[in-house]
């Protein structure tokens, strides 16, 4: 029996509403929760947090996915980040926050980061000049819009490795 999978969300024709930018980084968000609920989701507590090699453990990722999205579209809204949102930023690393608080804190972040992702694209010229950091680094709202796609794409493809590694020390163990 031939099992069928569902295409990535790019190939689902949906989202026709939303420009071909958004559009496009809407469907990024789609996948990245999708495969981090894959592949991450059936992790424990503690090999969310785990560091096999001393790399940054699944729970980092996710965090760190979740709240850099939150960070890049206040840029791209013209904003500069509060102490709140710098705050967060220092305590992504922390090991000590459970697997259905970090899931609840992407989900939130992502359904957030949608009407976001829309109102930019509805009412922003994606060329318009932005500034990131205290540094004022140069870019456009375009720019930000397409690193959220493409930075949350990296780190979902670091933490599902990492939670590949994770699983496979602990079926070895247990050999």
């Amino acid at each position: 029996m031939t099992q069928t999978t569902q295409p990535e969300p790019w190939l689902r024709g949906t989202l026709r509403d939303a420009p071909a930018v958004a559009r496009a980084v809407l469907h990024a968000l789609q996948l990245a929760e999708e495969d981090l609920e894959k592949w991450c989701g059936p992790l424990s507590d503690a090999q969310l947090n785990a560091r096999p090699g001393g790399v940054a453990p699944v729970a980092f990722q996710i965090r760190h996915i979740a709240r850099s999205v939150d960070r890049l579209l206040t840029y791209a809204e013209g904003q500069q980040l509060s102490e709140a949102q710098l705050k967060e930023l220092k305590s992504e690393m922390e090991p000590s926050i459970e697997a259905s608080d970090i899931f609840a804190e992407l989900k939130v972040q992502f359904r957030r980061a949608e009407q976001r992702i829309r109102a930019l694209a509805a009412t922003q010229d994606l060329e318009a000049a932005r500034e990131v950091g205290r540094s004022a680094l140069p870019t456009t709202v375009g720019g930000l819009l397409v690193h959220v796609a493409d930075h949350t794409q990296r780190h979902t493809g670091q933490a599902i490795t990492t939670a590949k590694i994770v699983m496979a020390s602990a079926q070895e163990k247990h050999a």
